[in-house]
């Protein structure tokens, strides 16, 4: 095999891998948080990283540790709840991805599962020395508002989430 040959394989080869890393670290999130690993959740961002969610926007680690281990959310642990992320999709450029995804939030209420939250899910990350961290998150709730399908549409393309 000439070198030329190998080195394309071998550039193949690590985009798949990076492809495969970062849907791994994206697909931890729902049992992570519904187990309430406030730490492996934290640890999924950058020191630096955000959490943008409707309505909350968490920077940094210990800000979203915090979500995690806060009254309303150990609530939701206790009576039932499920966070469900779908099948990324990613597009790695070098050492930055862009990720997106559909997540449901599915909780147990009055015997009964019941969707809580549909959201549009757009993930932003770079590679570290130890593997992918997550930069910024974006979630926007998929109730006819024209942001929410305009996240999907940029994280399909490799865009950042618009401002």
């Amino acid at each position: 095999m000439s070198e030329d040959r190998l080195a394309a394989v071998e550039a193949r080869l690590r985009l798949l891998e990076d492809e495969r890393d970062i849907a791994r670290a994206m697909a931890s999130y729902g049992p992570l948080v519904d187990g309430g690993d406030a730490d492996a959740v934290s640890a999924l961002w950058a020191p630096d990283g955000v959490y943008d969610i409707d309505e909350l926007f968490l920077a940094g680690r210990e800000r979203i540790r915090g979500m995690v281990l806060s009254p309303a959310h150990q609530g939701w642990i206790r009576q039932g709840c499920a966070h469900v992320v779908g099948p990324p999709h990613v597009t790695v450029e070098g050492d930055t991805a862009v990720a997106v995804c559909h997540s449901l939030m599915v909780v147990h209420e009055g015997g009964r599962y019941v969707v809580r939250r549909a959201t549009a899910n757009h993930w932003q990350l770079r590679r570290t020395g130890s593997g992918w961290e997550v930069v910024t998150r974006t979630n926007r709730i998929l109730d006819g508002r024209p942001e929410s399908p305009a996240l999907l549409v940029a994280g399909v393309r490799g865009e950042p989430a618009a401002s």
